[in-house]
């Protein structure tokens, strides 16, 4: 599992139902049994800077329209996550790093 896939997890609390999640976890940290992923949803409800649209295709495994929540960033033990079911662009990793750096201010 390396950063920019999509695997699928389930969380407890508001966020429990499976969905697919990307890691958004450095891969020098690979030695830790947890990792961060950033939440989907196929809810686009809530237009925000903070949510990427993602459309489904062969490279990404996805079946529907998503939405990356970069507001939904959780801690997930490793052996919690599905297998790796598909993986973004680096266009769409590009858009991953912006929205980390609004997330935790680290664009001041």
């Amino acid at each position: 599992m390396k950063r920019g896939d999509i695997v699928t997890v389930a969380i407890s609390g508001d966020f429990g139902k499976p969905r697919p999640a990307v890691v958004v976890q450095s891969d020098d940290l690979s030695a830790i049994d947890t990792t961060m992923v950033a939440m989907m949803t196929t809810t686009d409800d809530l237009v925000s800077t903070f949510r990427i649209p993602i459309e489904p295709s062969a490279a990404n495994g996805l079946r529907l329209k998503s939405i990356l929540m970069m507001d939904k960033i959780m801690v997930v033990w490793r052996v919690k996550c599905g297998p790796v079911i598909g993986r973004l662009q680096a266009e769409q990793m590009a858009e991953v790093d912006t929205c980390i750096a609004l997330v935790f201010g680290l664009n001041r």
